[in-house]
């Protein structure tokens, strides 16, 4: 099954995925983490993307196209596929289309988060990233085991300047004018299910899991 996770920075994209890895043996296909790598390995799509990203610039649809499309090309290791942060616009979307097409396979879920502003405010001012593998952290539900220190890599952890409480409704505004494309879509499509992610990681992590268990009865996916 292959998946797409849609929700506003602080909606708890990578500790549900984290879950959903663990439960359905998928293979993670997180942006963040295809940038960190090419951009670290100074590939020409690297340097391509750091040249935007030095200048405060986004980085335009057909870089990060062909970012993924370059990493699917690799042997695929899991299940299906999980999709963190790609796509983020329609033309991201259609691409995404023809590549899964050419894999002679299809996207057969989009998992968009809701979460209330308040509850994304609360995240992100307690969240924490490691500056060496990414990983994320909250000083509240999901602390690391050494204060500012990653479990996984050892790395320093920071806390983002646009995670501050000042920067972040703007950023959710934006975000949600952004995306407003993108999920009508995925409705067109019917294949979009909205999630309530507040509460308890393990409750949001079982309301995602009776989504897909509903979409496997529905005849969209078998293991």
């Amino acid at each position: 099954m292959n998946i797409v996770l849609l929700g506003p920075p602080g909606s708890g994209k990578g500790t549900l995925a984290a879950d959903l890895i663990r439960l359905y043996n998928f293979e993670y296909v997180s942006t963040g983490d295809i940038f960190r790598h090419n951009i670290r390995e100074k590939t020409p799509l690297g340097l391509n993307a750091s040249e935007y990203i030095h200048a405060g610039q986004l980085v335009p649809d057909h870089v990060t196209i062909a970012m993924i499309a370059d990493h699917l090309k690799q042997p695929r290791t899991g299940s299906g596929i999980l999709f963190d942060g790609f796509p983020r616009t329609v033309v991201q979307a259609e691409a995404l289309d023809r590549m899964l097409m050419q894999m002679q396979t299809e996207l057969h879920m989009v998992i968009n988060l809701v979460v209330s502003k308040e509850t994304v405010v609360e995240r992100l001012s307690n969240r924490r990233l490691c500056v060496d593998c990414g990983r994320g952290y909250n000083l509240v539900s999901l602390p690391s085991k050494v204060p500012d220190i990653c479990d996984q890599c050892g790395g320093d952890l920071i806390q983002r300047a646009d995670d501050r409480p000042e920067t972040i409704r703007t950023r959710l505004e934006h975000y949600r004018d952004s995306t407003k494309p993108l999920i009508a879509y995925y409705q067109e499509k019917a294949i979009l299910t909205s999630i309530d992610n507040e509460g308890s990681i393990e409750a949001y992590t079982q309301r995602a899991a009776d989504a897909i268990a509903k979409a496997q009865r529905m005849g969209k996916w078998r293991p």
